[in-house]
C-alpha cells in the first residue's frame, strides 16, 4: 500500500512511525509532516485544512488510503469529498465531525439520547445573555467556547468574576475567533479524566487501550489548559466492571444514536470522559485520535495498524486483530517556553544522550523543522518522548531519563506525568 497521512504533529509522527512497520507498506507521504517524520516519510508542504489542495495531492499521488490525524480537515469536509471519488479515507464526515466542532452539538446530542453527561446550564450567542444567566448558577461552572479551540477554549471559572472575565474575552474580545462566539455553560464534574478511544466502520468497532491526558501546563495541574503535556496508559486504568459500564452507557449507546440520527460515522471516535462517583460520564467528544494520547495508544499496539485501517475503510472492520501489548506506556511533552501563550520559534535542538539507545524509547515530532543540518523548534509542543515496558512505573522512568538528554532554549515540561496512577480509585471499580 502507499498511503497518505494528513496532518504534522506528534500524533501523526506516532501513526507514521507505525504504518511504516507494516509489511504491507510500500510507500508513506504526509502532508504537511515535520522534521522528524521527514525521516519516515516524504514530507509535503500542504496546509492539513485546505480540503482543495489536498484532493488535489491525493490526484497526483493516488493513495492507496488517507489516514486524517487532525480535525480541522474532517469538520472542512474531506472525507465528504474523498467519499465522491471513492477514495478510501480514515475519518468522519464533516455531519459526524460536529460533535467535535460545536461543543452545543455535542452536548444537545448527548441529553438528546440519554448519555451521561455533565447538566448544561445554557447555551448562549450572546454576552449580555451569558452574563445574566451567572447569577442563578452554583460555582465552580465550566464555561466552554462552541468551536475548535486547540484545547484551549474551555475554563473553569471559580466564581462570577472569573466567569465574566473569560465570557468577555472570548465573546467581546474575539480572543479565539469565531470559535468563541458562542458558548456553553454546564455543571463541574468530580472525580478522574480518562480517555477512551474507539476505531468504527460504522457497523463493528473496537476500543483503543485506555489512557489518561495531562491538560495543564504546570505541575499539580496548575496553569492554563493545553493541547495536551503528556498521556500514559496501562490497562490498571480501567478495570473490567467499569470498562464494561462505559461501553454499555455511554459507547454503544453513542454508536446507537449516531445510527438513529442518520450521521455515518467512520473512523476514530474518541471519548473524554470524567469517572464521577455516580459513574463515568461524558465531557466531550473528538473525531479523532488524541494527542498525545495517540503516542501512548501506538507504544501498545501489537497489530498491523495499516491493515486495520485498509480494514476499516472499507467497512470490514475486525476487532479480533487488534491486539495490545501488556503493561503501561508514557508520554511526556516538551514544550517551547511561553506555551500555550506566546512562544519563539528557531531554537536549536540538542540530543546530549544518546536516546536512541534507550530500549523501548521513541522520540514523536510535534513542532519541529529542519534547517539544512540542524533540527530547530517550530511550535509550541515540540517532542513526545514516548516509552512502552512491562509497568507504568518503567515508562515513566524511560521517558524521563530520555527527556533530560535533550536540549533546546526555554524548554520546559511536566515532572508529574502519571503521578496520580493508581492513587484514587476508579469509579465503579
Amino acid at each position: 500500500m502507499k498511503i497518505l497521512v494528513i496532518g504534522g504533529g506528534g500524533r501523526e509522527h506516532a501513526l507514521v512511525w507505525k504504518l511504516k512497520q507494516s509489511s504491507l507498506v510500500e510507500k508513506i507521504w504526509c502532508a504537511p509532516g515535520n522534521g522528524g517524520i521527514a525521516e519516515d516519510a516524504k514530507c509535503l508542504p500542504v496546509d492539513a485544512g485546505d480540503v482543495p489542495e489536498l484532493i488535489s495531492l491525493a490526484e497526483r499521488l493516488g493513495p492507496d488510503l488517507t489516514v486524517i490525524g487532525p480535525e480541522l480537515p474532517l469538520v472542512n469536509g474531506i472525507s465528504d469529498a474523498f467519499a465522491k471519488r471513492k477514495w478510501p479515507i480514515v475519518g468522519p464526515m464533516q455531519k459526524a465531525a460536529q460533535l467535535e466542532a460545536s461543543k452545543i452539538f455535542s452536548k444537545e446530542f448527548l441529553v438528546r439520547h440519554n448519555i451521561p453527561t455533565a447538566e448544561m446550564r445554557g447555551a448562549f450567542d450572546s454576552a449580555e445573555d451569558a452574563y445574566g444567566t451567572l447569577a442563578r448558577v452554583e460555582w465552580p461552572l465550566v464555561i466552554k467556547a462552541d468551536g475548535l479551540c486547540a484545547g484551549k477554549g474551555v475554563f473553569l471559572a471559580p466564581n462570577e468574576a472569573a466567569a465574566r472575565e473569560f465570557i468577555q474575552r472570548i465573546m467581546e474580545k474575539d480572543e479565539l475567533g469565531p470559535a468563541g462566539h458562542r458558548i456553553l455553560l454546564e455543571e463541574t464534574l468530580e472525580g478522574e479524566e480518562l480517555s477512551f478511544i474507539i476505531l468504527t466502520d460504522g457497523e463493528r468497532y473496537a476500543p483503543m487501550v485506555p489512557t489518561r491526558d495531562h491538560k495543564r501546563v504546570l505541575d499539580g495541574n496548575a496553569g492554563p489548559n493545553t493541547g495536551g503535556m503528556g498521556a500514559y496508559s496501562s490497562d490498571e486504568l480501567l478495570p473490567e466492571k467499569l470498562r464494561q459500564t462505559v461501553i454499555s452507557t455511554i459507547v454503544e449507546p453513542t454508536l446507537r444514536g449516531l445510527a438513529a440520527d442518520e450521521i455515518p460515522y467512520q473512523g476514530f471516535l474518541y471519548f473524554g470522559l470524567m469517572l464521577t462517583k455516580q459513574g463515568p460520564k461524558v465531557l466531550e467528544f473528538n473525531c479523532r485520535l488524541g494527542d498525545p494520547e495517540a503516542q501512548a495508544i501506538v507504544a501498545r499496539m501489537d497489530f498491523d495498524l495499516a491493515e486495520v485501517l485498509a480494514d476499516m475503510a472499507a467497512r470490514k472492520l475486525n476487532p479480533s486483530k487488534l491486539h495490545w501489548k501488556s503493561g503501561a506506556s508514557a508520554c511526556i511533552v516538551l514544550t517551547s517556553s511561553g506555551y500555550p501563550g506566546k512562544f519563539e520559534t528557531g531554537k536549536k535542538i540538542e540530543w546530549l544522550t544518546g536516546i536512541d539507545n534507550n530500549t523501548g524509547v521513541c522520540v514523536f515530532h510535534a513542532g519541529t523543522k529542519r534547517l539544512g543540518d540542524l533540527l530547530v523548534t517550530s511550535g509550541g509542543r515540540v517532542l513526545g518522548v514516548t516509552a512502552a515496558a512491562p509497568s507504568l512505573e518503567e515508562a515513566l522512568s524511560l521517558t524521563y531519563k530520555a527527556a533530560t538528554g535533550i536540549r533546546f532554549e526555554g524548554m520546559h515540561y511536566r515532572k508529574d506525568i502519571g503521578a496520580v496512577a493508581g492513587r484514587l480509585k476508579a469509579a465503579g471499580d
